[in-house]
């Protein structure tokens, strides 16, 4: 069996790993995994001797000793006891004592000193240095919601809403350091595929990953876009999303790179997500053939602005909160308005406007098209765009403008709630931080005596209810419509959808079995406890003796 020996160093000592041509993608990353001593959750990342990150598949080029890849386990799992032992502490124990000694106290002295105080607070800053980073699921520090625990996240309450300065600061260094490092071509191909893996990619890597896009798709050259222009509006970019679960810097990356996928057989490949997604429909349905540049540029950058300062609450909220969004955009999509204002004030200032050497007209028709595409993700007009789509798509023309702009709207919504066409390690956790947005949205709600939106009630919906409807009704009707204008997106889009039904009807159904047996062993428990009371009461009866007989309690035959 011919096989492929990989050289590589691991803090700093040689180490070479061989596996068969032929060895599944799976395989190769255990392999490495236990080259790392890595556990199950932890992260690797595999760089080149250029010092650019590589996709760890069979795809990997062979090397030499003299040219060894260097591998990195670069996040670990924090209830694990190697992370443990080397903190020299347990986070979740040290937090229990504390809890403990604060109930004591509080008893015996009536209230609770400051020192235990400061003590909290030491431990609250420690939590939130190891949250961050966007997604903590490999931290162990995400509540599971599946288990109906209805404590909030540490995620959304601890960290702060905006971005400091110092976070801003730190990430656009590191930017800046590899925004002129070169990609390598696998990683570019794995990224225009709908498998891409998000949660592998810092904020930094995102930013270098989105200027890849720029620049593999000719915007570059074509519209006179300065390299240093393009980092600033990113970082703006990235600087002005915020630090909530699921509408955040991530998620506008993986919309944007769903929507560039290729058609590149992605049989050994596995990719990130979201921003992705606009930027691998683009690659996936040969639009640089059937649109023109600009439209591109117009779709690419709509996903990249869609979501700009989302706080984590959504439209029925901010109407019935009465919130200064709502007033000012008199109840109109008042978030899809604001993410649209705000793209705009970052493209007003001269260093970060990409836009700021094409002429007024062009200007023009991208701003018009920007905000159509934005405002086409306000889920309210959801039935309206999609009846549009349907009712031009016996006919449809790519020379009609009309025609364009709507298939336009239908691609970026398409690629704004498409995570369930990704792979389930991918997608799981994104519904994870969205049920958490969620929640936190409707207890905030209840909190503010606010009608209760239906679908975000924690003491009313499950991970499996919260997808089975949404997918058999938005999002299948959706892309099967978008397929039949694109037939190729069948086995790319489709097919992992219909696969994450089966997966989410199938739990559902799991967790109604698990109610009915723990309702019918609580039933029995009832039962037995009846059954033994009247026993014991019998018993007691019967141990009192005859009862004695009164001459009005003596029956003749």
């Amino acid at each position: 069996m011919e096989t492929k020996i990989i050289y590589f160093t691991m803090n700093g000592r040689p180490e070479q790993a061989e596996f068969p041509l032929d060895c599944p993608a799976q395989d190769v990353k255990d392999l490495f995994r236990s080259a790392a001593e890595a556990g199950p959750h932890d992260i690797l990342k595999l760089y080149n001797p250029k010092g650019n990150i590589i996709n760890i598949s069979p795809n990997l080029e062979p090397n030499s000793p003299q040219s060894r890849y260097k591998l990195e386990v670069v996040a670990a799992d924090c209830n694990s006891a190697e992370l443990a032992g080397a903190l020299g502490f347990d986070l979740s124990s040290m937090e229990k004592r504390l809890q403990d000694l604060e109930k004591k106290i509080l008893i015996e002295a009536g209230e609770t000193p400051a020192v235990v105080y400061e003590m909290k607070k030491q431990v609250d800053s420690f939590r939130e240095k190891l949250e961050s980073v966007e997604h903590l699921s490999w931290l162990g520090l995400f509540k599971d919601l599946s288990e109906g625990t209805h404590k909030p996240s540490p995620f959304y309450h601890k960290r702060t809403l905006r971005k400091t300065r110092e976070e801003c600061e730190h990430v656009q260094e590191k930017f800046l350091q590899m925004s002129s490092l070169e990609v390598s071509e696998e990683v570019r191909q794995y990224l225009k595929t709908p498998n891409f893996d998000n949660w592998q990619w810092e904020d930094a890597e995102i930013m270098v990953l989105l200027q890849v896009m720029y620049t593999d798709l000719d915007f570059i050259a074509t519209f006179t876009i300065e390299s240093d222009i393009l980092q600033r509006f990113l970082f703006e970019v990235y600087r002005r999303y915020n630090n909530i679960p699921f509408h955040n810097f991530k998620h506008c990356f993986c919309v944007t790179q769903m929507t560039v996928c290729s058609r590149t057989s992605t049989a050994s490949i596995v990719l990130p997500c979201f921003l992705e997604q606009m930027y691998g429909l683009i690659w996936l349905t040969d639009l640089r053939r059937k649109m023109d540049g600009i439209d591109l540029l117009i779709m690419l950058t709509s996903a990249v602005c869609h979501d700009l300062d989302h706080t984590g609450y959504n439209n029925a909220y901010q109407i019935n909160a009465r919130t200064e969004l709502a007033l000012r955009y008199n109840d109109i999509s008042p978030l899809e308005n604001h993410h649209c204002a705000v793209a705009f004030e970052i493209l007003e200032k001269t260093e970060s406007n990409i836009f700021r050497n094409l002429p007024m007209d062009q200007y023009k028709r991208i701003r018009e098209g920007i905000i159509k595409c934005i405002l086409a993700t306000d889920m309210t007009r959801h039935n309206e765009i999609l009846n549009k789509f349907k009712s031009i798509l016996p006919a449809f023309d790519f020379a009609n403008k009309d025609h364009k702009d709507v298939l336009m709207m239908i691609l970026i919504k398409v690629s704004d709630i498409s995570n369930e066409a990704r792979p389930m390690e991918v997608a799981e956790p994104w519904l994870d931080c969205l049920l958490q947005e969620f929640f936190n949205q409707s207890d905030v709600e209840k909190l503010e005596g606010l009608p209760v939106t239906p679908f975000m009630d924690r003491d009313k919906v499950t991970k499996p209810s919260s997808q089975t409807g949404f997918i058999r009704f938005v999002l299948l009707p959706l892309f099967m419509e978008l397929a039949n204008l694109f037939p190729c997106l069948e086995q790319h889009i489709i097919d992992p959808v219909r696969k994450a039904l089966d997966y989410y009807t199938e739990m559902e159904k799991a967790l109604e079995r698990e109610k009915q047996n723990r309702a019918q062993s609580e039933n029995a428990a009832k039962s037995k406890e009846t059954a033994v009371g009247m026993q014991s009461s019998a018993d007691s009866h019967s141990d009192a003796g005859p009862e004695p007989s009164t001459p009005g309690n003596t029956f003749k035959d």
